[in-house]
């Protein structure tokens, strides 16, 4: 029989209450309750799933809370769609065909997977257990991110956090992608489809070997390590960026002996005399190495939370986010 694929979605009525028993060969699925949300976003699987397990129309349309005869219609119309008989008819049971076993065994597994997935997304937009999706960099990962979330965790104890360390770029396109909800990132980004707010600055340091020349300095102007070999981050990273620029405004430009990824790597590279290095401080001092403080030119980062513009935040997200906005000008350890 050729279906004739129309549309008709029957008004649903109350959602299954309780399991039926089940069909021999076929796995025993979740539940689907009075409470199933899959009940209610696919009633037409859900009512042929009842009919299957009791394989009795009335006994099926008691369960789901609606007329029997509007049951039967509407079983007529799925077979009709699929073009499939799906039941043997016999005066006022069914018994499944095969190709209805088949079907009822794949529609128990859509149903259950689907009440799974709407219990996930549920949870994570409920406005006191919801998850918040945060990134951030590596540098800020040791000290300032745990600090961050323990203090917004006394009045949101049971919001979790996805937590994605990585530098900027990479992080914005996560973003892009749906991955993140938010990052905290340096520079602060500047593009047309994100929406970005300055938190706070960090101070710059040439870290130096503590057996170089210029350890027994505390202060130092950029323009006097233009003879040094440099390590840095790699090209696209914000830091690396940063560096870049504030030796250009020094007057030369850095000439780079090893590049790494992770600023506590550099310092390692710095304390074996491999370079000299442009890093935020350190959460932990490093054995090995001195850290002198910039003069000249202004040696900061500037540390902002970016967010995609016109993307709708869950409640988490939001509470999250005008918490992060209430901490400019002190997101920072001091």
């Amino acid at each position: 029989m050729q279906g004739r694929n129309r549309k008709h979605v029957p008004e649903p009525g109350r959602r299954p209450t309780g399991a039926a028993p089940g069909v021999p060969g076929v796995p025993e699925p979740a539940e689907l309750g009075s409470d199933s949300w899959a009940a209610l976003l696919a009633p037409r699987l859900a009512q042929f799933t009842a009919v299957a397990r009791h394989e009795h129309v009335t006994r099926a349309a008691q369960e789901l809370g609606m007329p029997q005869p509007t049951l039967s219609r509407a079983l007529v119309r799925l077979e009709d769609d699929l073009g499939v008989t799906l039941f043997a008819r016999h005066g006022r049971t069914l018994s499944l065909t095969p190709a209805g076993r088949a079907f009822l065994a794949s529609t128990e597994r859509a149903l259950t997977d689907l009440e799974r997935a709407t219990e996930s997304v549920r949870a994570d937009v409920d406005p006191a257990a919801g998850k918040v999706a945060f990134g951030f960099l590596h540098t800020l990962g040791s000290e300032t991110v745990p600090g961050l979330i323990r203090s917004f965790r006394v009045d949101h104890p049971r919001v979790r956090f996805q937590l994605v360390q990585n530098y900027g770029e990479a992080m914005i396109e996560r973003m892009r992608a749906g991955d993140l909800d938010l990052c905290l990132t340096s520079p602060v980004p500047d593009y047309p489809d994100l929406v970005a707010r300055r938190l706070d600055e960090q101070k710059l340091r040439l870290v130096v070997p503590e057996d170089h020349p210029l350890a027994s300095r505390k202060r130092i102007r950029l323009a006097e390590a233009a003879g040094e070999l440099f390590v840095t981050l790699e090209p696209g990273y914000g830091l690396r960026r940063i560096t870049d620029a504030l030796c250009t405004e020094a007057g030369f430009s850095p000439r780079v002996a090893f590049e790494g990824e992770e600023a506590e790597t550099l310092r390692g590279l710095v304390a074996a005399g491999l370079g000299v290095a442009l890093l935020p401080p350190p959460a932990v001092p490093r054995p090995g190495v001195v850290e002198l403080t910039v003069t000249a030119p202004r040696a900061v980062r500037e540390i902002g939370v970016a967010w995609l513009d016109g993307h709708p935040d869950t409640p988490p997200v939001a509470a999250f986010k005008k918490f992060l906005l209430s901490r400019r000008g002190r997101l920072l350890p001091r």
